[in-house]
């Protein structure tokens, strides 16, 4: 299986992989399935981080370098991504998370997330409630 990681479960990874449940990190942790992340990621990273962001306290450079090394697979963004975009439901206006939805479905993958408003899209989406 094709998945992309939304860029809370990839600063989860990074900083607090406790918070991923164990079904979850079991999919992540799978040979069989290839896990993507998306330039708009490590974009959305890069500008909350230099902003001061405390839950983007992480380095865009390391998390990159890190998720390379790991195996992971950079999905960059297409033209044909962002007209994508344009056939969204309009229910919220984030360009992360917008983007990152039209790369899943466009891509045929599935979307790891813990945002609770792009699971109202009509993607292929997987949530993750927040492990205690």
């Amino acid at each position: 299986m094709k998945i992309l990681l939304d860029t809370n479960i990839l600063l989860w990874i990074a900083g607090s992989p406790e918070k991923i449940p164990e079904n979850i990190l079991s999919q992540i942790q799978d040979t069989q399935n290839t896990l993507f992340f998306s330039a708009a990621s490590i974009w959305e990273i890069a500008i909350k981080h230099a902003l001061g962001k405390p839950d983007f306290s992480f380095d865009p450079l390391t998390i990159y370098q890190a998720l390379v090394e790991n195996n992971y697979t950079e999905l960059s963004i297409t033209s044909s991504h962002a007209t994508a975009i344009q056939h969204l439901q309009k229910i919220h206006k984030d360009p992360f998370d917008r983007m990152l939805i039209a790369q899943a479905i466009a891509e045929n993958m599935l979307l790891v997330t813990a945002d609770r408003t792009i699971v109202k899209y009509s993607a292929p989406v997987l949530f993750v409630n927040k492990a205690d």
